[in-house]
C-alpha cells in the first residue's frame, strides 16, 4: 500500500492569543498539515523556526519587537529552506511589497477561506509564489511598475544541471575525482564523464579553466585546496 505524503510542517507566528489558537484549532483539522510551533512575535518566531526546522511559517506582518516583515527576512536568511507565508489584516500595496522583498513565498489575508489557506501552505511548501484574492489583483501594478521587486538571482552557469554544478563546486573547492565521486556518492566513472560534459558546456578544454571560471563565479568558497588537491 503506497504510504501518504509527509505533513507540511507549520509555525505560527501572530501575537494575539485568540487568533494563535483559533489557526492551530483550523490546522489541526485540515489533512496533510502538521502545527510543530507557535510564537506570539518576531524574534520567537525566528527561534523556533531555528529549532523546528518547518516546512512553511504562517507569518503575521504586526507583531511587537521585530515584526514580521523583518523575521521574515531573519528567517531567509537563517533557515532558507523554509517557506514564509504571510497571513494578516494588512492589505496595501506597501505590505506586499515589503514582504516579498524579505523573502516571503505568499501573501493572503485573514479573511480567506480555509481551502485558500491550506492551499497556499502547500503551495508555498513546494516553492511556489501565492497571492490571495485582491492581492494577486494588484500585485502586477508593482511587479511591472518602476519600483518592482527584484528577482531572485539566477544561479551561476545556468546552463549546467544541478548535479554538474554540484561537482563543479567541488572541484573550485579543490576536490579530486575520487574525492568528488566519495562526497557524492557516486563513480570516479561518473565524475569524469560529468567533468567532462561541465567542460564542454563552458567551452574550456582542462580542470584549470574550468576551476578559474567557477571561482570567479563564487563557486568552490566551501572547499580546502590544501586538503585533496589534485
Amino acid at each position: 500500500m503506497e504510504q501518504p505524503p509527509d505533513p507540511v510542517r507549520v509555525v505560527l507566528a501572530d501575537d494575539h492569543p485568540v487568533v494563535r489558537r483559533g489557526l492551530r484549532a483550523l490546522l489541526d483539522t485540515l489533512p496533510g498539515v502538521q502545527v510543530v510551533g507557535t510564537a506570539a512575535d518576531g524574534e520567537a518566531a525566528v527561534r523556533e523556526v531555528q529549532l523546528t526546522r518547518p516546512d512553511v511559517v504562517l507569518m503575521d506582518v504586526r507583531m511587537p519587537g521585530i515584526d514580521g516583515i523583518e523575521a521574515t527576512r531573519r528567517i531567509r536568511g537563517s533557515t532558507p529552506g523554509t517557506a514564509v507565508l504571510v497571513l494578516t489584516m494588512v492589505d496595501d500595496d506597501a505590505g506586499v511589497r515589503s514582504a516579498l522583498r524579505a523573502g516571503a513565498r505568499g501573501y493572503l489575508l485573514k479573511e480567506s477561506e480555509q481551502d485558500e489557506i491550506l492551499g497556499a501552505i502547500r503551495a508555498v511548501a513546494a516553492g511556489q509564489l501565492v497571492l490571495g484574492g485582491a492581492v494577486a489583483d494588484r500585485v502586477g501594478v508593482f511587479l511591472d511598475g518602476d519600483d518592482p521587486v527584484p528577482a531572485r538571482p539566477a544561479p551561476p552557469f545556468a546552463g549546467l544541471t544541478d548535479r554538474e554544478r554540484e561537482v563543479l563546486d567541488l572541484l573550485a573547492g579543490g576536490r579530486s575525482t575520487s574525492a568528488i565521486a566519495g562526497a557524492l556518492f557516486l563513480s570516479p566513472k561518473t565524475v569524469s564523464n560529468t567533468l567532462t560534459r561541465v567542460f564542454t558546456k563552458l567551452g574550456v578544454g582542462d580542470r584549470t579553466a574550468a576551476v578559474i571560471l567557477a571561482r570567479e563565479a563564487g563557486l568552490g568558497r566551501g572547499g580546502d585546496p590544501a586538503a585533496d588537491a589534485p
